[in-house]
């Protein structure tokens, strides 16, 4: 019945607008090499203020995925990956283009994309709906605990130095704290300004670390827009051989992607790479591969759109983001009053079952809109980044002042520019800090309300079994990080 629900309110006029503008924006995003749906996120949250939460999520989502279907644009005809998780697929994309046969590897991509993010939905779906039932049974406790490990998990994948990345997830956790003290309602960490007695803004903090940090990175960079292929991609439906090649790959990345989504620290990236090394592995010609093979396009593109879905299970189940993405966009739920997690289809099923029947919508338009617009996305690559970034900047600038018309708030916003900038250039991870960040004061919540339940007692998240399972995994995660630097102690000892 809900999910019936569902369909009504994402049929609706408004609705369908708000996810077209994210689909088209987070194909956009996937085309222009150097700006990441992180950064397109954050940038457009400022704008989500006058529109209802339903609108804001749907269109922060179509973003997300959209930009996992432009992504492959900039792969096959230009060799360059819009966006991280669109690596994979240069190897065989371009080689493809260049033996004149572009069209083929964009149909292949955008009807596997298609697929697989409808598979994902489907299960996200069937899967949300009774998790849901059981996080409600969770107290204080496995609240705690579960954040703890999922915190922990998430960190320890991000990418890189594990230690900075565990630096980066304890900075954002000292962010989430400054502002008034949730119990006693005494300011903490506000350093005597009146301006932090609300606490630091979640929108100056992405748009300053995501928006102005990226595009700070980029003038660095000198622009390498290699040649663009534009002869070949207008045969863009597959052939039968090229379907039959393709099906298997596109179903097996669609189950990869998905479960990997569903993981903390899985993302997009990883599943696209696991779906292609699978494909290589178990391929009965694997010298085809990174010379053209169809599969090493369908595999990726359909792993990574998988993945957007299982991402949004725990975010909507639990309230957990399993990448900085999602973490952006539990951030914007925040904003708009919603609290992610069982609390969400108990307090809003609407909302819920909107936002998932939307996703099946939003999926559709993307077919629809990538295969006729092959000739635009090509024309908008030929843009140079020096005409991007004064724009981008403006609208960083208009954002960060519209939501509490506060010129602390720019210079908050610049500062976390800047900030971030230097997070990159050192090799730190600023999604860990996001994750922390927007984690912090559920998690300090759910710590406080279980001593207060137990009188004091830190017996309470040991003496339960579900809390006591996920702390034994949060200390093992912990622990494992740790293994390979005392093993360089010990041996430079």
């Amino acid at each position: 019945m809900g999910f019936l629900q569902g369909f009504e309110i994402a049929f609706q006029l408004q609705n369908l607008f708000y996810c077209f503008v994210g689909v088209f924006v987070g194909t956009l995003v996937g085309v222009l090499p150097g700006i990441g749906p992180s950064a397109a996120m954050a940038l457009l949250l400022p704008i989500t203020y006058n529109i209802s939460a339903l609108g804001a999520i749907i269109m922060l989502a179509g973003i997300y995925y959209g930009a996992m279907y432009g992504g492959s644009t900039t792969s096959i005809l230009v060799n360059i990956p819009g966006e991280a998780a669109s690596v994979i697929t240069t190897l065989d994309g371009y080689q493809m283009a260049q033996q004149g046969r572009a069209g083929p590897a964009l149909g292949i991509a955008a009807f596997g994309s298609f697929i697989a993010g409808t598979i994902s939905v489907l299960g996200l779906t069937l899967i949300a709906g009774p998790l849901v039932q059981v996080a409600l049974k969770f107290g204080p406790p496995e609240y705690f605990s579960l954040m703890a490990l999922g915190l922990i998990i998430l960190i320890h994948l991000t990418g890189g130095s594990v230690a900075k990345g565990f630096m980066m997830g304890l900075l954002g956790l000292l962010l989430s704290f400054v502002g008034l003290d949730t119990i006693t309602g005494a300011p903490r960490f506000n350093f005597g300004m009146i301006q932090f007695m609300e606490g630091i803004g979640l929108v100056p903090l992405m748009m300053g670390l995501f928006g102005i940090g990226e595009v700070l990175i980029n003038l660095e960079r000198p622009e390498e827009r290699g040649h663009i292929v534009t002869a070949g991609y207008k045969g863009l439906l597959p052939s039968v051989k090229d379907w039959k090649d393709s099906i298997g790959a596109i179903l097996r990345g669609s189950v990869v992607g998905f479960f990997l989504g569903v993981l903390p620290g899985g993302g997009t990236t990883i599943s696209s790479f696991a779906a292609y090394g699978l494909e290589r592995k178990i391929s009965k010609h694997p010298e085809r591969f990174g010379k053209g093979a169809i599969e090493g396009v369908a595999a990726p593109e359909a792993a990574n759109n998988a993945a957007v879905g299982g991402s949004m299970i725990p975010l909507l189940s639990l309230g957990i983001p399993t990448n900085g993405v999602i973490a952006l966009l539990l951030g914007a739920l925040i904003i708009h009053g919603l609290r992610p997690g069982p609390e969400l289809l108990e307090k809003n099923p609407d909302i819920f079952w909107g936002f998932v029947a939307s996703m099946y919508i939003g999926n559709a338009m993307l077919l629809v809109l990538n295969l006729p617009l092959i000739r635009v996305w090509v024309q908008i690559l030929k843009i140079p980044y020096r005409l991007l970034f004064p724009l981008i900047l403006l609208f960083t600038i208009v954002g960060s002042y519209s939501m509490q018309n506060s010129l602390f708030d720019v210079k908050l916003m610049i500062f976390f520019g800047v900030a971030g900038y230097l997070l990159r250039k050192f090799n730190y991870e600023p999604s860990s800090l996001i994750m922390a960040f927007v984690l912090g004061p559920m998690l300090e919540e759910a710590f406080r309300q279980s001593l207060i339940i137990s009188r004091g007692s830190f017996h309470i998240f040991i003496s339960r079994p579900l809390s006591l399972a996920f702390l034994v995994l949060a200390v093992i995660t912990a622990l494992s990080s740790l293994a390979p630097v005392l093993r360089r102690h010990l041996r430079s000892g």
